[in-house]
């Protein structure tokens, strides 16, 4: 459809779908989170541009329309399914699938990652054990994910960059906080084994290491430009929406830009704290 049609298409739904609610057009532009001069806009015809992608979602969803329907792609006016809620809460804990389907989706585009702690991808049978002990997981499963991420990693199409604190990596190799039962000759073979999987996957996988001290961040995934998910404990807060994204996106390269150890860096720094871990 010409760029002009669909506009007038456009223009001629969302005119039917103020009709029908009954709002006045303040009212109705409130519902759909946007203010009332920028409805007449759209309405006026004056320019052929579309809303952005999470206005033309709002009008969508509260009105309970299909989108193909209101860009004139479609004559059925019932929800099909396509539409996806801009915030949603995921249980994350023993779903490693969930993660699967995202990644899997995101193939193709870059995935931003800053972990927890010592980021899934990394770490060794050895810790997940560890780890899985202490958080009543079971390390089967997060072993299995783990390799699959990896094998995943090796692929053409992978693009990843992980941004953490450098102090996360120097408490893990002097054995503190969560990590004080851990054995020293346990915590040398993770580094090595971080070192070893940051040197063969380089440059598919970046891992990239910030001052913590000057940044915070919380932990989070972005899979390529349309999904985001928050870590909040055993549960996933997942934005759907184009500009949430790009904060978090730019939020990422921030931390980036603020790296202390950069990702050329990060095998050998990997290397110098095996070699100075704690007994």
């Amino acid at each position: 459809m010409d760029k002009r049609d669909l506009s007038q298409v456009f223009r001629e739904r969302l005119r039917l779908l103020l009709q029908r609610s009954g709002y006045h057009q303040a009212a109705f532009a409130a519902r759909v989170g946007i203010d009332r001069s920028a409805l007449s806009q759209l309405m006026s015809g004056a320019t052929t541009r579309l809303p952005r992608a999470e206005t033309l979602l709002n009008i969508a969803a509260d009105q309970q329309v299909s989108l193909d329907w209101l860009l004139g792609l479609s004559q059925d006016e019932g929800l099909t399914g396509e539409l996806r809620p801009i915030l949603e809460m995921e249980e994350g804990g023993e779903n490693p699938a969930l993660l699967a389907r995202w990644h899997t989706e995101a193939s193709g585009t870059k995935v931003r990652y800053v972990p927890a702690g010592i980021p899934d991808l990394l770490r060794s049978n050895e810790l997940i054990a560890y780890e899985s002990e202490r958080s009543n997981r079971n390390s089967v499963i997060q072993i299995d994910e783990t390799h699959s991420r990896i094998g995943y990693s090796r692929r053409p199409e992978s693009d990843m960059e992980i941004c953490m604190p450098w102090h996360t990596l120097e408490i893990f190799a002097h054995g503190l906080g969560i990590w004080s039962d851990f054995p020293a000759e346990a915590r040398k073979r993770q580094l090595a084994h971080m070192a070893q999987l940051l040197d063969d996957l380089y440059p598919s996988l970046r891992l990239f290491l910030y001052d913590g001290r000057e940044r915070f961040s919380v932990p989070y995934t972005i899979f390529g430009s349309m999904r985001a998910a928050i870590y909040v404990g055993d549960m996933y807060l997942v934005l759907n929406a184009t500009e949430p994204v790009r904060t978090l996106t730019r939020h990422f390269d921030t931390l980036i830009r603020s790296a202390v150890v950069h990702a050329h860096e990060a095998a050998s720094h990997a290397i110098k704290l095996q070699n100075s871990a704690s007994t």
